[in-house]
C-alpha cells in the first residue's frame, strides 16, 4: 500500500510517498479504503510551525 507520510516539520517538500504494509483489522474494527482526502490551510500552517 502506498501512503504519504510526514515525519519532520517543514513545508511542502517534507511529505514522502512510501510503501507500507496493509493495516490489519483488530477485534470489532472495520477497514475503509480512502481514495482521496482533503487538507485544510490550517493543517499545512500547523506543519511548518
Amino acid at each position: 500500500m502506498r501512503a504519504i507520510q510526514i515525519t519532520p516539520f517543514g513545508g511542502s517538500e517534507v511529505p514522502d510517498i512510501d510503501d507500507i504494509p496493509e493495516p490489519e483489522n483488530g477485534p470489532g474494527q472495520k477497514h475503509h479504503d480512502v481514495s482521496a482526502a482533503g487538507v485544510n490551510f490550517a493543517d499545512t500552517h500547523h506543519r511548518v510551525s
